[in-house]
């Protein structure tokens, strides 16, 4: 898969925090509870930490209760990229940026949430950045 921003491996490393590095480039998962976005409120939009692309808006954002960030939908539908993930013994749908391939965390669907979509984007604080309503771009 190409993307539209692609980077060598020294370089996302020089880029981003070893956590960053970690979660967004080695698709880990930042410890339940503790990311800055779990429970922020805030109007905005919520961008990729690697690339700036615009993922998810604060609309979109709801309570899950689960630990970290979760949306029932990406800002635009050609945001993200979903990818079969099969590791860990499960069968799961990671959520990538479709502008660089970073991860950003895994959707579920028919878990019960009065959401639009009946699904769940359970995504990493860190993989995201939040612009509040009115700030301009970096």
């Amino acid at each position: 898969m190409s993307y539209d921003v692609e980077k060598p491996d020294e370089q996302w490393r020089e880029e981003l925090s070893p956590a960053e590095y970690a979660v967004l480039r080695q698709a880990g998962t930042e410890p339940a509870f503790t990311g800055e976005y779990t429970d922020t409120k805030t109007t905005g939009v919520y961008s990729c930490r690697a690339c700036d692309a615009e993922l998810f808006t604060s609309g979109t954002k709801f309570e899950s209760h689960c630990g970290w960030p979760s949306f029932y939908d990406p800002k635009d539908s050609d945001a993200v990229e979903l990818i079969e993930d099969r590791s860990h013994g499960m069968l799961r749908t990671e959520v990538r940026c479709a502008r660089c391939g970073s991860h950003l965390g895994h959707v579920f669907a028919g878990e019960g949430y009065a959401t639009p979509t009946d699904q769940r984007y359970c995504i990493n604080s860190i993989s995201l950045r939040l612009r509040g309503a009115g700030e301009g771009s970096a």
